[in-house]
């Protein structure tokens, strides 16, 4: 028995050491790109900060928010994936519930239909050519509606959907309910645990993306913030506003102002994770399990 607790506690100490060791390396470089934007610039430059701040200020952060090329192109990107994900979600709801009836007459052809564009597709130069035949280039509609259902989110969906009792339905269809009622009544209230799922993966996307963006809008007062961050990390571009502005803060640099960027960017999805953690889990799991 003492062998067996004595082994039971060495393979809890290494679990623990392994938990923080990946605790570490998870959350080190978003603690690293904070400290750094708002830690001194030539102490950046010198290459000084590593676990501490050094002389902090919040001078970054000012500069950042006086400049309105990132206060548009934040509201632009709230803008894009409020509207995006709200087109995911519905769409790809009403795609999967009638694709997970089985008497919905011809589900196999058009699930197969649906299928074969997660392996073909047309390539970027069609693709935009019905984008612009369409009217929606320089709009928003060009960069929600050509990606309006993941394939892969629907056939998740409409697994989870397989997996609610029949008989309810049938329960709903002697009280005189159609399908459109069925699903509004009986299908999204039993499913919110895939909804929140699905919204989160859909809104991701969306926050993150830049290259249709970068492909479809010329306005740059249209631009979403991944595009700024882009010109910034990549190009090393910074607007007019922002770089007038720099020379007045000496404690500031360009590297000071790319991290703070980064920060700004992923803040807002790291805390809506929280809220919607417990669908998130059940909702995944859920459509892992009945495939």
């Amino acid at each position: 028995m003492k062998t067996n607790d004595a082994g039971s506690k060495l393979f809890d100490m290494a679990n623990i050491a392994l938990m923080l060791g990946l605790v570490f390396v998870t959350f080190y470089p978003i603690y690293y790109l904070f400290i750094v934007s708002v830690s001194d610039g030539n102490a950046v430059m010198r290459g000084e900060v590593a676990f501490w701040p050094i002389q902090m200020n919040w001078s970054t952060y000012s500069l950042l928010f006086e400049d309105p090329s990132i206060l548009r192109s934040y509201a632009n990107t709230i803008l894009y994936t409020v509207v995006g994900t709200t087109i995911n979600v519905v769409c790809t709801a009403m795609c999967a519930y009638p694709l997970s009836k089985p008497h919905f007459y011809g589900r196999g052809f058009f699930t197969l239909l649906i299928v074969v564009t997660m392996f073909f597709s047309g390539g970027l130069i069609p693709s935009y050519l019905l984008v612009q035949k369409l009217g929606m280039l320089n709009t928003m509609w060009a960069l929600v509606l050509p990606g309006a259902i993941s394939v892969w989110n629907m056939i998740i969906m409409r697994t989870f959907f397989q997996g609610i009792p029949n008989e309810l339905y049938e329960s709903a269809e002697m009280d005189g309910a159609n399908e459109l009622v069925s699903l509004i009544r009986i299908t999204l209230p039993l499913s919110k645990a895939i909804m929140a799922t699905m919204g989160l993966f859909y809104a991701v996307g969306h926050w993150n993306s830049f290259f249709g963006a970068m492909i479809y809008l010329d306005d740059k007062d249209k631009f979403p913030l991944q595009i700024i961050l882009r010109n910034m990390v990549v190009l090393g571009e910074m607007s007019g506003q922002t770089q007038e502005i720099g020379g007045i803060y000496s404690a500031v640099t360009a590297t000071n102002i790319k991290y703070a960027v980064i920060i700004v960017a992923v803040v807002p999805i790291l805390l809506v994770y929280p809220f919607i953690q417990k669908y998130f889990v059940k909702g995944v799991m859920i459509g892992s399990l009945k495939g």
